[in-house]
């Protein structure tokens, strides 16, 4: 993660945050960093002062605007046959009911009835027993903090757990589990080049790379390659530099482990165009894909994955060694390939889709061969 990724009225409010009683893990869900990222900071920045503006202007306008909103509801109460102009939810009607019973108890039958609130709604209380749900959630969102709400449903039904994604929702919103979601500025649609999917597991790969620094200020590159099938990790090289031989030499290794791809999809990056890469795709019989400068969508598989590989490890984490970029990375390489739920696969991890469709396939073609040789008649 680089230097600037956090500014200094950032960490201090974190470490504001830890010195008032939160958790380790509650910190990290809500900034989306890790615990050694953490102690790190309070180690060079503690004592640091920041006073966050924004937060205490939302603050006031929403007691501002609560005040507003109780001397409405106080007066409709005492008038007869009135009733409520903004519609309600059932559980802010029993909130109004229990703060207005402070000060007017005998008048909860007529707070009721102006609401529309029946005093058997008021007086219930839920048995449903949510434990080990809230259980499963907390460990889910200690162990990945970047991932939301669907990526802990589909890893919760993978464990073959039943559970309704409604029930599993309300359990996470209460919580108060949901990430901040950032908007992004909306654009003038644009024709995009549509990618084809590949029919069968290694026949296209999208490859690229990625730069980022360790805590010292170093700088170091990740060399990224998956499979457009079934968006599996096939391997991620991290150094310091990466010329265009150590690049071949990973492709050699990746051709001997799965076997030869008919295309690689890639930019146009130095590493790509080198003179040694084009001899030896011409030399393999491997088509080298190159998309048209400026246009990132025409590698969308691997931008995509990008993106996910720099929220869950290059920005949640704070390094110092190459060492421990390349221990990180595995660990969550192994994770993303074989646990990992993927939107794009029906919320299978990679590994799961591929032995799924290859099963199905052998079933496919098992079935083919004994109707020809089923005799006729």
């Amino acid at each position: 993660m680089k230097k600037s990724q956090f500014s200094p009225a950032q960490i201090a409010g974190i470490l504001k945050d830890f010195d008032n009683g939160k958790s380790a893990e509650e910190i990290t869900r809500d900034h989306g960093v890790s615990k050694a990222s953490l102690y790190k900071w309070r180690q060079r920045y503690g004592g640091m002062e920041a006073t966050e503006l924004k937060r205490i202007k939302e603050l006031e306008e929403e007691n501002a605007r609560l005040k507003k909103c109780m001397p409405t509801l106080r007066w409709s109460l005492t008038l007869p046959n009135t009733s409520s102009k903004k519609a309600l939810k059932p559980c802010d009607k029993r909130m109004i009911i229990v703060d207005m019973r402070k000060e007017r108890p005998k008048d909860i039958s007529k707070a009721c009835r102006l609401l529309k609130l029946s005093r058997s709604s008021l007086c219930y209380t839920s048995i449903k027993d949510d434990v080990t749900v809230m259980v499963q959630l907390e460990n889910l969102a200690k162990q990945n903090p970047v991932e939301g709400f669907w990526k802990c449903y589909y890893r919760i039904r993978n464990t073959g757990t039943v559970i309704n994604h409604k029930r599993l929702h309300r359990v996470y919103k209460k919580m108060g589990l949901p990430l901040r979601r950032k908007v992004k500025k909306r654009l003038a649609a644009r024709v995009k080049e549509p990618l084809s999917k590949p029919d069968y597991f290694t026949q296209t790969w999208s490859i690229d790379f990625m730069s980022d620094a360790l805590s010292n200020g170093t700088k170091f590159r990740s060399f990224n390659v998956i499979d457009d099938y079934n968006r599996e990790i096939l391997f991620i090289e991290t150094d310091y530099s990466l010329k265009s031989s150590r690049v071949i030499w990973v492709l050699k290794h990746l051709i001997n482990r799965y076997g030869k791809p008919q295309k690689i999809r890639m930019d146009n990056g130095p590493e790509f165009v080198a003179k040694l890469s084009r001899q030896w795709s011409v030399a393999n019989e491997i088509e080298f894909k190159y998309i048209q400068p400026g246009k990132p969508t025409q590698n969308a598989y691997v931008e995509r994955f990008n993106k996910t590989y720099r929220e869950s490890v290059l920005d949640a984490y704070l390094f110092d060694s190459i060492d421990e970029i390349r221990e990180v990375t595995q660990t969550w390489v192994d994770d993303y390939n074989c646990t990992r739920p993927h939107d794009a696969l029906n919320g299978l991890s990679p590994k799961i889709y591929r032995e799924k469709t290859i099963n199905l396939l052998g079933c496919v073609t098992l079935r083919l061969r004994l109707r020809l040789l089923r005799p006729i008649g």
